[in-house]
């Protein structure tokens, strides 16, 4: 049987779970995602229960953006071209995905250029 104390830790561990879950973020999968200019951007292994947003920045070819959801998954967008962790993956075009998943970059599902 629990006892009082132990509710109270199954009921917080329970609250920290689910409040760490919404479209955007899943905790307990460790699944981040995140609208980067036209592109839905996706990152897994990244356990973090409040994820940074995405940042426009000004570039000559256009708006830029970022995306750093956790320390080794830096997601780039400019001109048209999608970086990774300092890798070119090439030409992406407008409302393509975007997944970073275990070290493996995917544009709609299929592998990416710079593999």
């Amino acid at each position: 049987m629990m006892t009082g104390t132990h509710l109270r830790c199954a009921g917080l561990a329970f609250a920290v779970a689910v409040g760490g879950c919404s479209r955007s973020n899943n905790l307990l999968l460790g699944r981040v995602e995140a609208t980067v200019g036209e592109h839905t951007v996706v990152v897994t292994d990244c356990y973090r229960t409040r994820v940074p947003a995405p940042e426009q920045f000004a570039a000559p070819d256009g708006p830029g953006f970022r995306f750093m959801p956790c320390r080794d998954a830096a997601v780039e967008i400019r001109g048209g071209r999608l970086t990774v962790n300092g890798r070119d993956y090439g030409a992406i075009a407008p409302r393509d995905s975007v997944t970073v998943d275990h070290g493996r970059v995917l544009v709609n599902d299929q592998p990416a250029a710079g593999q």
